[in-house]
Order: C-alpha cells, then sequence, then structure tokens
C-alpha cells in the first residue's frame, strides 16, 4: 500500500511546483506583481472588479463584483450573482482577492460593469477546459471571446487590457 501514497506524494509536489514556476514566470513577464495571498493590504471591491478565490492551493475561482455580490459563471452553465459566501462556498480558499493596480485601485471600467450585468441569468455552456470562470471574465472584461483557459491567461489579459502588472489584494467588504 505504500506505492500509491508515494505517487500520490510526487503527484502533489510535481503540482506544487508547477503552480510556483508559472507564478514565477508571471512576475518575470510583468504580468503580475502580487498573487493572491501574498498582498500587504486591503481594498473594499467595487462595481466591475475582477475577484478570485483559491481552489485547494492550485487553482483560483474568478468572477466580477457587482452591486455587493459576485457574477460568476458556475459548473451548471448558469450566469448568476451570489453572496460572496457563496461564492467561497465548497472551496478551499476563505478569501477574496481583488485585481487592482500598483496604488491598490481595484481594476474596473463602465463595459466591463455593463457586459457583466447583460449577462447575468444567462446561460453559458461550461467546460472546464473550453469554457470556464476565467474565459467568461476576460469576455466581460474585453468584449471579445479569446480561448482563455488558466488564470495566468487571465492575468496577462487583465494587465494588457488596463497596462499594469495585477497586484491581487484581500477584500474587505
Amino acid at each position: 500500500m505504500p506505492i500509491p501514497l508515494i505517487w500520490l506524494g510526487a503527484g502533489l509536489v510535481a503540482a506544487a511546483a508547477g503552480v510556483e514556476y508559472a507564478r514565477e514566470q508571471q512576475k518575470a513577464s510583468g504580468d503580475v506583481r502580487v498573487f493572491p495571498g501574498e498582498c500587504k493590504g486591503e481594498v473594499e471591491p467595487v462595481d466591475g472588479a475582477i475577484v478570485c478565490c483559491g481552489i485547494y492551493g492550485v487553482f483560483q475561482h474568478t468572477g466580477i463584483w457587482l452591486d455587493g455580490k459576485i457574477v460568476e459563471l458556475a459548473g451548471t452553465g448558469l450566469i448568476r450573482a451570489i453572496s460572496p459566501a457563496r461564492f467561497l462556498a465548497n472551496r478551499s480558499g476563505e478569501k477574496i482577492f481583488v485585481a487592482c493596480d500598483k496604488k491598490l485601485n481595484a481594476l474596473t471600467s463602465p463595459d466591463i460593469i455593463r457586459r457583466t450585468a447583460q449577462t447575468i441569468f444567462q446561460y453559458s455552456k461550461y467546460d472546464v477546459v473550453e469554457n470556464n470562470c476565467n474565459r467568461y471574465v476576460n469576455r466581460c472584461m474585453t468584449g471579445t471571446n479569446p480561448a482563455i483557459t488558466r488564470f495566468a491567461q487571465l492575468n496577462a489579459s487583465i494587465s494588457r487590457h488596463y497596462s499594469t502588472p495585477v497586484n491581487w489584494q484581500l477584500a474587505c467588504f
């Protein structure tokens, strides 16, 4: 029985190393200055702010803050506005982080607010790779629909769109 546990342990170590490598690559490229959990400040989310929470220390779930709720693409395909507590429910992350610039201003725009509000209660066929929360957030932010799968790709898109490295800061609300 110890052999499967060794393989499982090796797999977890490899996954953690991959996450750390991806973080370093994003910092080196200038897309991200501060990752979720590395922040020193707290910010209050504003309408249109991009938010995230952790999933098992390896993945992030993303959404958009709107009227005190978070609009997300759920695994069912429903685009819905939920409470911050519901956003964190059934995920390992206990905190919500906000995408900010270096002065800790939440990255937002009237366009992301409008596009996000227009999508609530619509259905978008969910697929963990082809059509996930990162792609939904990017679509609301840019108004375009490129293939965005990973959080790293979303960070690069946020950085380009707002012309600043992303600083993920702890949300206070």
